[in-house]
């Protein structure tokens, strides 16, 4: 299966016909969020490939071409809080990242994220996640040094009880710590800091629970 990941920040190769040239062969596309609708639509129209997403924190409504207020793009299926199939694989996901505004969309506190996981559980008991989407990172991997940009405690506990295969995220931008890794392995799942595009080729990923 070979992925196309992206979060956080447009690439200007993506938003044009390159695209097309470079990702043909993809199988999934995933976003993890803080990106523009437009930039969204164009993927999904371009590669014609299922497209899966989380919000981010710096996802808002948008005014589309035609004048009415577009709340999520088109072409794309939100995976925020659910465990959906594709193809032969199941995937996960989570919007948002740990509170630094009252009242803020797509922000939780780690206690908010903790309830909204547990809510999921019983779902992933059932199907256990091959490929978990996230916009932030578990806590204590690939954060940043302030507040906003800590990771949450309960994907720590995903990790460690559900192991999916792969572990998407955004939100911690590379130029913010050019040295810091974007691949951590914990145990048997491999990490992987999106921002602002990753191709995966993953010719062994799992079908099912129990690999």
């Amino acid at each position: 299966m070979k992925i196309l990941a992206v979060s956080d920040e447009p690439v200007s190769w993506i938003y044009s016909p390159q695209m097309l040239e470079r990702c043909s062969d993809v199988d999934l596309v995933i976003s993890c969020g803080d990106l523009p609708f437009s930039y969204l639509e164009y993927i999904a129209s371009t590669l014609n490939r299922p497209c899966y997403y989380v919000r981010g924190n710096h996802d808002h409504q948008e005014i589309s071409d035609h004048g009415p207020t577009k709340t999520a793009p088109e072409g794309w299926i939100d995976i925020d809080a659910s465990v959906m199939k594709q193809g032969s694989i199941t995937l996960a996901g989570l919007e948002g990242c740990l509170r630094y505004r009252p009242h803020a969309e797509a922000q939780y506190s780690q206690r908010d994220q903790w309830l909204r996981v547990l809510r999921m559980a019983p779902q992933m008991l059932l199907r256990r996640p091959v490929l978990f989407v996230a916009h932030a990172p578990p806590f204590g991997i690939h954060n940043g040094p302030d507040h906003a940009h800590t990771g949450f405690h309960v994907y720590n506990w995903v990790i460690a009880k559900f192991q999916p295969h792969i572990f998407l995220h955004g939100h911690q931008h590379r130029n913010y710590n050019p040295r810091q890794t974007g691949d951590t392995f914990v145990g048997r799942t491999h990490v992987i800091n999106v921002h602002p595009y990753r191709i995966l080729n993953l010719p062994n990923l799992p079908n099912e629970p129990g690999f």
